[in-house]
């Protein structure tokens, strides 16, 4: 938001100095983001006269001018290329020394073709003030010479932007930040009367409400206008805070927005259809607005339409072809209440923005709309002439009417302020509160129309009523605790919230908690993990199409989404390996699969029958890389499975406690993959190679190897102190048996008996070869275990060894029915 200082003074008297003026909005709350005063950015400049101009010697475009600043500056000589220098002309010169802001240079004296320059005379393009550059700036005759031009021109109004947070769109014009500062105490808040203008007649055009957006509108035809111009006092407001003068009858609207925060639109009423403006939903239709832009119009947009179509964007932006002109006679002004968010959401559905939308959307007073209007009448008739007609409306002003109380004890127990009663009644009351009840300790407030962040759930007076429910009761409540929070705030804002002292969180305990949670830590390890193993991360959407879903798990119809982003996805994902496989199919098709990069994990969200799960996926897929002595290979199962083990391993499981079962998903390779279990129902994980028919699906040739794990299933270790490691001075004994099982017998049976045979002195147990064939008999196989033995105490003799060595060879037998092979 962004005034000048002179506009300000139409709202406030003040003798406060630029310096007070930045540091009082910045203590209550209205940040200072710039400050743009002329007086030092055009330092410098005066006014001069041509006193003669010849013809350059050397060069054709070039002339010597010799200029006069007046008394007590002596004539110089400027070398100058403008067409329209002569002899005669007020200019506005620069001397040697002078910043030109507009070509970012300094002046210096020099010489040109030869010939002495001192100093430059200047273009209001050059100053940055203006857009002409076709020559230098023409001052007319009887400008008094060698005064500063800033004040001459009267451009010494400094320019002050300021950031607005969302919920004050009171502050959204020159009068609300007025009204802020005269309760700060910079000065005193002037009234603003709008005068009366008579009308003549009713309005031929009628207003017709049909949407609950807008809950009121009103609007008044003004007959014999004369578009043109703007006076310069009106044109400087608008320019002087960024915004381009187009013509009377827009400029007035535009200042009243700025002015006093009311946005207004004026339609040419000759180029309006019929006899009466509809506000109404659109229809799917094509709307070409101000801006030059086509835009398609929604059924959820509001519109304002005659019986050609649509003529307005209500709230946002007016139409192309009922804009006013310069040969506008006829015009009728409309000012309205727009649903903040219904032109918040049309606004960014196309893109539009304007201050009217940056208004309504923050919220505009509702008590302003006929005033508004009056207002707009009243500088339409004084600048343009006109006869305006009686006003015609449509709804009702919104019964915005609330109060908040306020216990001043909350000043210091919730602002951490001590302020007396007294002056915080006064200064709300300098915002516009009104006092309806005080007794002891606290006071009733009604609220300002203007303000709309204060209150605005509608605390009612009987809202504890016995007729009202347990629910609107506990509502009720709520909004009072917000309301009363409002008031404070606005206490502690205009006192100054640099006074508000700051104060520690409460800190329970001496040593900070860990900045992380535990699920957090276990994300980041196993991303660590999964990169050091040669994964790269991939981040997906957790959504995928339903024909890629069917084939991991049936779809549910609460998976499927109503209005998905695109056609191919919209359905929740059951597991991340899907946007894997697609991420696969891609890199492997542009050429990265064949040099052993092309392998992916996601750690995400997944939806389906058993819930919702946080899922670490990874998947291999091309050919590695070839090498001397290597031959190029395609993942397998077996890799798969490293990679889900060392994930389990990482997350603090003890292998012993883990199983592989082969009843892995039909999307598997029936095969060639399993699943990890931890006893005989908690499924932690799966891995294996991919089904043909799925790979086929995905565009994929080859061998792909994927996993699978449960990250939420696997228990989080138990938070004890650990005791030191028992480590044993002895060396360990390592033995080697090999086992003739059955191929049906599981191998993990057989580890998991060899554990068992003495669990304290067998600290290791490790799979190292499988052999068929041979002299082993058909329908078995041959399994060699290497058994780490780690005495604690002192060396095992040959007895205890052979005794540890039957024990194995016991158990293994009854556990699997395996025996030793001789």
């Amino acid at each position: 938001m962004k005034f000048s200082l002179s506009w300000l003074r139409e709202h406030l008297d003040f003798t406060a100095s630029l310096e007070e003026i930045c540091a009082t909005l910045n203590r209550i709350g209205l940040e200072v983001e710039s400050v743009d005063d002329p007086t030092e950015r055009l330092s410098g400049f005066r006014t001069a006269k041509i006193v003669e101009a010849t013809r350059h010697p050397d060069a054709d475009r070039l002339q010597l001018c010799r200029v006069t600043a007046g008394e007590g500056y002596e004539e110089v000589q400027v070398v100058c290329g403008a067409p329209n220098a002569r002899t005669g002309l007020h200019v506005i010169f620069a001397p040697p020394g002078t910043y030109i802001p507009g070509s970012d240079i300094t002046i210096k004296p020099g010489k040109i073709r030869g010939q002495l320059s001192n100093g430059m005379l200047c273009s209001l393009r050059e100053l940055g003030i203006g857009e002409d550059s076709d020559g230098i700036a023409e001052l007319p005759e009887g400008t008094p010479l060698g005064v500063d031009y800033v004040r001459h021109a009267k451009l010494d109004d400094p320019i002050i932007e300021i950031g607005i947070t969302p919920n004050r769109g009171d502050a959204l014009s020159v009068r609300g930040i007025a009204r802020d500062l005269a309760a700060a105490g910079l000065g005193h808040f002037k009234p603003w009367l709008v005068p009366t203008v008579e009308s003549e007649g009713a309005s031929p055009i009628q207003w017709v409400l049909d949407h609950p957006a807008c809950p009121y509108v009103t609007g008044r035809l003004i007959r014999g206008v004369k578009n043109g111009p703007s006076p310069a006092w009106l044109k400087q407001r608008l320019e002087s805070v960024g915004l381009r003068s187009q013509s009377a009858l827009v400029d007035i609207t535009n200042y009243l927005m700025m002015h006093v925060g009311r946005p207004l639109h004026v339609f040419d009423a000759n180029r309006l259809k019929g006899n009466r403006l509809l506000l109404t939903s659109a229809t799917r239709e094509q709307f070409r607005a101000l801006d030059g832009q086509d835009y398609v119009l929604g059924t959820h947009d509001l519109v304002i339409a005659d019986e050609a179509g649509v003529q307005s964007l209500a709230g946002i932006i007016g139409g192309e072809t009922s804009a006013v002109t310069d040969d506008t006679t006829d015009v009728f002004v409309e000012s309205a209440l727009f649903d903040p968010v219904r032109i918040a959401l049309t606004g960014r559905r196309l893109g539009v923005q304007t201050d009217a939308r940056y208004r309504f959307e923050r919220g505009v007073d509702p008590a302003l709309v006929r005033t508004g209007l009056e207002a707009a009448t009243s500088l339409i008739v004084e600048l343009c002439g006109g006869i305006p007609s009686e006003v015609t409306e449509a709804g009702a002003e919104p019964d915005w009417q609330r109060t908040a109380t306020l216990r001043f004890a909350r000043l210091a127990t919730l602002g951490g302020l001590e302020i007396d009663a007294d002056k915080a009644v006064t200064i709300l009351e300098a915002l516009g509160f009104e006092v309806k009840e005080r007794g002891e300790g606290q006071a009733i407030f009604s609220v300002p129309s203007w303000r709309n962040d204060v209150a605005s759930g509608r605390v009612l007076a009987q809202a504890h009523s016995l007729d009202k429910s347990v629910a609107e009761r506990a509502a009720a409540h709520v909004t009072q605790m917000e309301a009363e929070a409002d008031l404070v705030e606005e206490v502690l804002r205009i006192r100054g919230l640099d006074e508000v002292p700051a104060q520690p969180l409460p800190q329970p305990h001496m040593v900070p908690p860990a900045a992380v949670t535990a699920e957090q830590s276990r994300a980041a390890l196993l991303r660590r993990l999964c990169a050091g193993r040669g994964l790269m991360e991939t981040v997906g959407f957790s959504f995928v199409s339903d024909q890629d879903a069917a084939l991991f798990e049936e779809g549910r119809e609460q998976d499927r989404l109503l209005n998905p982003i695109a056609t191919d996805l919209n359905q929740l994902r059951p597991t991340p390996v899907i946007n894997l496989l697609r991420a696969l199919g891609r890199n492997i098709a542009h050429g990265q699969g064949f040099a052993g990069d092309a392998a992916f994990f996601e750690l995400g969200p997944c939806f389906g029958q058993e819930g919702d799960r946080l899922i670490l996926a990874g998947v291999r897929g091309g050919v590695s890389a070839r090498a001397p002595g290597h031959v190029a290979e395609e993942p397998s199962w077996m890799e798969a499975k490293a990679d889900l083990w060392s994930a389990l391993l990482t997350l603090g499981m003890a292998e012993a406690s883990l199983s592989c079962t082969a009843d892995a998903p039909d999307y598997y390779h029936p095969g060639r993959s399993g699943v990890v279990r931890q006893g005989p129902k908690l499924v932690l994980g799966r891995f294996g190679e991919l089904h043909p028919r799925v790979a086929r699906h995905f565009g994929l040739s080859g061998t792909v190897a994927l996993f699978e794990l449960n990250v939420a299933a696997v228990p989080l270790p138990k938070m004890k102190r650990k005791a030191a490691p028992a480590l044993s001075a002895l060396q360990p004994v390592r033995r080697d048996f090999a086992f003739l099982a059955d191929k049906a017998v599981q191998i993990q049976d057989v580890l998991k008996a060899v554990r068992m045979a003495d669990r304290k002195l067998i600290t290791d147990v490790r799979l190292f070869d499988i052999f068929e064939g041979g002299t082993v008999p058909k329908g078995q196989r041959s399994l060699g275990v290497e058994v780490v033995l780690q005495p604690q105490k002192e060396s095992l003799t040959d007895a205890q060894l052979e005794g540890v060595m039957a024990a194995v060879e016991a158990a293994v037998h009854k556990a699997t029915g395996a025996t030793l092979r001789r």
